[in-house]
């Protein structure tokens, strides 16, 4: 869909465009773009077919290319999708610079450009194109920041339900938050290439403001680089620790498994050879034969319990506090919600 933006007292307001005033600069925002829009682009603001291709591919890299009409600049922008299996990942985002237009070219939404069409951006004019470009990696930058945050807290959220119950889930959610700062990992380093090269180009004219703000933007996107190296460093080693607990207690039971099957071994392996032809101890001794093979296999039982049971003590001994203690709290929360759930029955049993 392709909308149509002119300021008016400092603020964007979206017009038709026949409504557009010519002597005025507008903003044509292209977002999840069709076929449709690909050809009004292509026909009417002659825009290069490649170019547009370009930049709704999901893999294309930032860059900024001069043409004889028009400068193409593509950057990666973050996104949150909430219900997709990876909700935190980057798009592409171009802008053509004509004279007197600025387009925008997205294959999705994205919260930058619903920032500024939504005036939530405050400063940002549409009379310095420049200024515009670098407003739009700085708010990029912040975005980032903030979403990086979040898969943090997420991160942290998960490792405390993995510390009571391992779980699938928890793990798939684990490695889907490592996806994604391997995504903004790759996209910060290009948009960080493309600042370098906007600090050093002469295809756009920054004055001295402008400078000044592009490089607190280069600032702010290395900043966004260590923090998502540090995330991602983090979670690797989280996913890593935890794939050893689950190996850990495979062992565990594999040793449980194995003590009963060693234990099962001896009455089978007696069985087994006494269903055979061969004379049966104490068929002559009566009821006291009864009772000694009763016994034998009462001893059997002892030990095999003994044995398990010393198992669950080393284990229980041997798990962090903070597990043990969030278990408690979480079996007085089940105590108390029992205890309130029975006190409403009996009133309304009374009522």
């Amino acid at each position: 869909m392709i909308t149509f933006w002119q300021q008016e007292n400092g603020k964007f307001i979206h017009k038709e465009q026949e409504e557009l005033e010519k002597n005025l600069p507008r903003w044509v925002d292209a977002r999840n773009v069709n076929r449709e829009d690909m050809r009004i682009l292509e026909e009417e603001f002659h825009i290069d077919q490649e170019h547009i291709l370009d930049i709704l591919d999901q893999d294309e890299l930032s860059r900024i290319e001069k043409e004889d009409e028009y400068i193409l600049i593509i950057l990666r922008l973050p996104v949150f999708v909430p219900d997709a299996d990876i909700s935190y990942f980057t798009i592409p985002l171009g802008i053509i610079l004509y004279e007197n237009t600025i387009i925008t070219i997205c294959w999705t939404d994205c919260e930058v450009l619903k920032d500024i069409a939504s005036n939530r951006l405050k400063g940002v004019t549409l009379s310095d194109f420049p200024e515009l470009v670098t407003r739009i990696l700085s708010r990029a930058d912040t975005i980032f920041l903030r979403y990086l945050k979040e898969i943090n807290r997420r991160s942290t959220t998960i490792q405390n339900e993995l510390q009571l119950s391992v779980k699938n889930n928890e793990l798939i959610q684990l490695l889907n938050l490592e996806k994604s700062l391997v995504f903004f990992t790759t996209s910060l380093k290009s948009n960080q290439l493309l600042l370098e090269k906007l600090l050093k180009t002469r295809y756009l004219s920054f004055d001295e403001d402008d400078k000044d703000w592009l490089e607190d933007v280069v600032i702010d996107n290395r900043q966004a680089i260590e923090m998502a190296d540090t995330y991602s460093d983090i979670l690797t080693g989280m996913v890593d620790t935890f794939a050893s607990v689950i190996s850990n207690n495979l062992n565990i039971v594999m040793k449980k498994l194995t003590i009963i099957s060693l234990i099962m071994m001896v009455p089978t392996f007696i069985v087994s050879f006494f269903g055979m032809n061969v004379p049966l101890p104490f068929e002559n001794n009566g009821w006291w034969g009864i009772i000694f093979t009763t016994f034998l296999c009462g001893l059997a039982t002892f030990i095999a319990a003994k044995l398990l049971l010393k198992e669950n003590a080393t284990e229980q001994k041997n798990r962090p506090w903070f597990i043990l203690r969030e278990e408690r709290k979480k079996a007085r929360l089940e105590r108390a919600e029992k205890r309130r759930l029975l006190k409403l029955e009996k009133k309304a049993m009374k009522n």
